[in-house]
């Protein structure tokens, strides 16, 4: 069985590399990681197998968030995510965990479904409440990043409907419109809230905007009702003096400059070898922006130990120098993920010295 001797060394955590790291000022002190998150079961099974709740009560009643810095901080990681952030009813089944939306139809698919649509109040008072406790009580080495807000191409397609969203866009523009700026409202509010706390340092949208070969809709439109509304929010988190990370799934190729001098995103999430190469792109936008993940799921689902460790060295010597690069996944650490490949990709980081 692997010892994982980098995982039991462990990274000493430092927030402020991990952001020098992310605006490429040079070569970081080590290896910086980031994910989304851990899938449920992953994050459990890594606290198991390396007793990292021990002396922790089960009935502790924030016993979850406890084993959330725990996992991370053991992985690597130098923060935990929380934010301000409401959810909206769609339509849609979960299986394994695991939701699957209506394509078809959704919430909002005429005025009348806008008019008597139920919101989400993004002024709630509960909704602060995991943020309070982790500015109070995150180790002092760890920050805050605030994601899993900013969805507007995905709330689209999800309140609508990926199809009415299609006919939409030819014979009911206004609506569409009207959904965004209620999007854009909602979530001005969650990020203002977020960026309240001040061990906040990152915000981080996941908004999933296109498949393996192009964008859900058009670039036009992409650009109207979507990077518009990521533009404000980007706006908002630079006048506070913190990062915006754009973590979005698909071949974004026809927005990218949009995204790097438009909206001025400081990072980018999610690649996928179907798609590109992070390496490859390590020598194209990479220039411009911090690149995180990148090391493919189906790979990781497949591989052997030796070739997650042979690819994430490979994949550290082309992207770590100069800075902007962060190790981890492709999208994110899934339950079908083997556990002891994720743990090979995450154990060779820390072992990597660039030698």
């Amino acid at each position: 069985m692997n010892d994982y001797e980098g995982l039991r060394k462990g990274n000493r955590s430092n927030p402020q590399g991990l952001i020098d790291n992310i605006l490429r000022k040079g070569t970081p002190d080590r290896v910086y990681h980031w994910e989304i998150f851990h899938d449920r079961e992953i994050r459990d099974a890594i606290a198991g197998r390396f007793d990292l709740m021990k002396g922790v009560p089960p009935n502790d009643p924030n016993f979850e968030r406890k084993k959330l810095i725990a996992v991370n901080r053991f992985c690597g990681w130098d923060y935990v995510t929380s934010c301000v952030s409401v959810g909206f009813e769609h339509h849609g089944a979960e299986v394994n965990g695991r939701g699957f939306q209506d394509e078809h139809t959704g919430p909002i698919m005429s005025w009348e479904d806008f008019e008597k649509f139920d919101w989400p109040d993004p002024d709630a008072p509960q909704l602060t409440a995991e943020l309070e406790w982790f500015q109070e009580n995150l180790p002092d080495d760890m920050c805050i990043v605030g994601g899993l807000t900013g969805h507007f191409a995905e709330e689209l397609s999800f309140l609508m409907g990926y199809e009415t969203l299609c006919y939409a866009l030819f014979d009911q523009r206004d609506l569409i419109r009207a959904i965004s700026d209620k999007l854009l409202e909602i979530y001005r509010t969650c990020v203002q809230r977020t960026l309240a706390y001040d061990r906040v340092r990152i915000i981080y949208p996941t908004d999933d905007m296109g498949f393996k070969t192009g964008l859900l809709i058009s670039p036009d439109d992409t650009r109207q009702f979507v990077l518009k509304n990521h533009k404000a929010l980007s706006e908002m988190t630079h006048a506070a003096g913190r990062l915006y990370v754009l973590h979005s799934c698909g071949k974004l190729a026809d927005i990218i400059d949009d995204l790097i001098d438009d909206v001025k995103i400081d990072a980018k999430h999610s690649f996928e070898d179907a798609i590109e190469d992070v390496c490859e792109v390590k020598q194209t936008y990479g220039r411009r922006i911090a690149l995180l993940g990148g090391i493919d799921m189906d790979f990781l689902c497949r591989s052997s130990d030796p070739d997650i460790r042979k690819r994430v060295r490979d994949t550290l010597d082309a992207c770590q120098p100069g800075g902007g690069y962060c190790l981890g996944t492709g999208n994110s650490v899934a339950n079908y993920i083997p556990l002891d490949n994720y743990l090979a990709m995450v154990d060779e980081g820390m072992l990597y010295d660039g030698a």
